[in-house]
């Protein structure tokens, strides 16, 4: 496999733009050193689901559009203003949220390697998915080019790849235990070695 994906201007030129109001600035002078892992299904377990309008709900919750009506789990997260730079869905398909240049708002309140407040120098990347399910291998192949391309435009991200329950142990569990970490490292070390 080729790396294919690149970062240009904090935008990865290969995914779908999709702009979330859900960002601010990071800190004066932080410099982006980590990547998260996530994964997120609304309804929870359930993939691919979309609105009247044919919005998947994952990307209607990014962008402050879901109908809290539409399911009743989503009176649980009602209000609730979050996103994520990246959502890759179950066929690999990769939208972009917020500008890697950009603070978005996916990992809450959390610490890495001491390092509090991960939201300021962590790119978040959602996957669709379940803590209880695997994940598809069009998935696997995404996000290792996205990870790869990440490296290359963001050099203090490389040995920096966790996880939301890694962050934010005891809190979230996510990506979960079908997560597989060491064959994403394989993959990613193949492009990066090529």
């Amino acid at each position: 496999m080729k790396q294919t994906m690149s970062v240009t201007a904090g935008r990865l030129t290969e995914a779908q733009w999709l702009a979330s109001p859900n960002f601010n600035q990071r800190p004066e002078g932080t410099s982006i050193s980590a990547i998260v892992i996530h994964n997120i299904s609304l309804p929870p377990n359930e993939f691919g689901q979309t609105d009247a309008n044919g919005q998947h709900y994952v990307k209607a919750f990014f962008t402050n559009r879901l109908d809290w009506e539409a399911h009743p789990y989503f009176k649980t997260i009602e209000g609730f203003e979050v996103s994520a730079h990246l959502f890759i869905e179950r066929d690999g398909q990769v939208t972009q949220l917020v500008n890697f240049d950009d603070r978005a708002w996916h990992a809450g309140r959390s610490s890495y390697l001491g390092q509090p407040e991960c939201n300021d120098y962590s790119i978040g990347i959602e996957l669709e998915g379940s803590d209880y399910q695997a994940f598809t291998d069009k998935q696997y192949d995404s996000l290792a080019q996205v990870v790869a391309a990440l490296y290359q435009a963001y050099p203090k991200t490389r040995r920096h790849l966790t996880g939301h329950s890694d962050i934010a142990p005891g809190r979230k569990t996510d990506p979960g235990d079908y997560f597989d970490w060491a064959r994403l490292r394989q993959q990613v070390s193949q492009l990066v070695d090529d």
